[in-house]
């Protein structure tokens, strides 16, 4: 294939991941504004108030980074991961399998999709964060290479799980067991600066530690680990994910029949 015509392939697997959602937005992304806007009164208002400040900030602007984070990852992930899963099991996964596309355009068009469904909830959950506190970005550049390397990340992770799914109850396994807690432990609520040293050291063996931490240094400026180690776990992750996946599309392992 010529670039102009895996350009055009590009572009036709990302607007169908975006109709997609768009089409159902009371389910992919109105849940998210409603859920975040619990977290804010929640840990904000109500229990924040009675925590006081921590790493110098309210605790509700603490916590509204992470919260944020928290949006894009499950959003990048579970796009990806229902979206390639419904195609692999009604079996028009295969057609483009055996089309001349190549399949770093497939896999990074279903990426791109979960990208933008990611940052578009991460856009919905910031309004709404404004109307519980004031956010001054330390970064904007920090910000949008968190975002963008995080996103991408989860939205591999996603694809990941999809090629492995037997069926639609094992695409929930991996959120509920491990995406779930991992995130709960990253530091979206606290710093680590509480925690006891083993268990500090524990949670730096979590990669949402990083993500969390570095998109916090890009908003408030502060961040319980070295930036230059988050961004480079990150970094390290995504291209361990990107490459496994490219080997699953090229091997075509669980994908054709």
């Amino acid at each position: 294939m010529t670039l102009s015509e895996q350009y055009i392939a590009f572009m036709t697997i990302v607007r169908k991941e975006i109709k997609r959602y768009l089409r159902i937005w009371t389910q992919t992304l109105l849940p998210s504004a409603i859920t975040m806007s619990l977290y804010f009164v929640i840990f904000g208002s109500l229990i924040g108030s009675r925590i006081g400040e921590m790493g110098g900030f309210t605790y509700m602007q603490f916590v509204v980074p992470g919260l944020i984070m928290m949006a894009i990852v499950t959003n990048s992930y579970s796009n990806v991961v229902s979206s390639f899963f419904g195609s692999k099991f009604n079996n028009s996964v295969e057609e483009l399998l055996v089309s001349p596309t190549p399949n770093y355009v497939i896999l990074m068009g279903y990426v791109v999709g979960g990208i933008t469904r990611g940052l578009f909830v991460a856009v919905v959950v910031t309004l709404v964060s404004l109307f519980f506190t004031r956010l001054h970005v330390h970064s904007y550049f920090i910000v949008v290479i968190t975002v963008l390397l995080t996103s991408t990340l989860f939205a591999l992770a996603g694809f990941i799980n999809a090629v492995y799914a037997n069926n639609f109850d094992d695409i929930s396994i991996i959120p509920t067991f491990v995406l779930t807690p991992l995130i709960y432990l990253g530091g979206v609520f606290y710093s680590m600066d509480l925690l006891p040293d083993f268990w500090a050291g524990v949670s730096r063996l979590n990669p949402l530690v990083y993500v969390v931490n570095a998109f916090r240094y890009g908003v408030l400026g502060v961040s319980d680990v070295s930036l230059t180690l988050a961004f480079s776990m990150i970094t390290g992750f995504t291209v361990a994910a990107f490459t496994f996946s490219m080997h699953l599309l090229n091997s075509g392992t669980r994908l054709r029949q």
